[in-house]
């Protein structure tokens, strides 16, 4: 798993899921290895993946549900960076709902993702590498009220 909060969080430009068109597209995370996760950590928790919903705009992420008899796991996929976070509930945006990684995110992370903590996500922006964040980025954060590395990650700002 990602490291905790004792390491400060770099984001790169386009982790809010804004760009300049003049800057190229945002990366992809990779669905297909995505879906092999989702896949090989239903199994690990003795449950099945459902309601897989790839990311729309203005969302930046993917969701999945994994569930085991009446327990259900929100699975979220960060669309432009590996990183998945864990939550109870779906949502449109997320600030401080997450979940702590459940005993089988292992297997995102055997995938090349980066499990992000409960911590790491409820850690104020203060805490968080934000350097590399464009001002139309940050004109976006200021605008939406987000004040975790969570809120800002997890988002379905317009």
């Amino acid at each position: 798993m990602a490291a905790d909060m004792g390491m400060v969080f770099p984001l790169p430009p386009g982790a809010t899921g804004f760009f300049r068109p003049q800057d190229g597209p945002l990366p992809e995370t990779d669905r297909r290895a995505l879906r092999t996760a989702l896949y090989a950590a239903a199994r690990a928790a003795g449950g099945q993946v459902d309601e897989i919903e790839e990311r729309h705009c203005p969302r930046t992420y993917h969701t999945a549900t994994v569930t085991r008899g009446a327990a259900r796991t929100i699975v979220l996929c960060h669309a432009h960076q590996p990183w998945v976070a864990f939550a109870g509930a779906r949502r449109d945006q997320y600030t401080d709902e997450f979940l702590a990684p459940p005993p089988w995110a292992g297997c995102f992370t055997a995938a090349g993702f980066d499990v992000l903590t409960r911590g790491q996500l409820a850690a104020p922006l203060s805490q968080v590498d934000a350097s590399a964040l464009t001002p139309a980025e940050w004109r976006q954060v200021r605008y939406h009220r987000a004040t975790t590395l969570g809120g800002v990650l997890f988002n379905a700002w317009d």
